[in-house]
């Protein structure tokens, strides 16, 4: 019995700080794109050679 004298307000400490940790989140935008992560990994960064500037193809003294 005494043991739940200490576990309450444990408890409640604990809820409380989940509830500030998800309203921090909140406000600050972590919850504001959920999907474009996903799709940046998916997306190339370079262009493919045959969207590459003439100038670019073949020269090989920039190596």
């Amino acid at each position: 019995m005494e043991s739940i004298y200490l576990l309450i307000p444990v408890s409640v400490i604990l809820v409380f700080g989940i509830a500030v940790a998800f309203w921090w989140s909140v406000r600050s935008g972590q919850f504001d794109d959920l999907e474009g992560p996903g799709f940046k990994v998916l997306m190339d960064e370079d262009l493919p050679l045959s969207e590459k500037p003439a100038s670019d193809v073949g020269d090989s003294s920039k190596v």
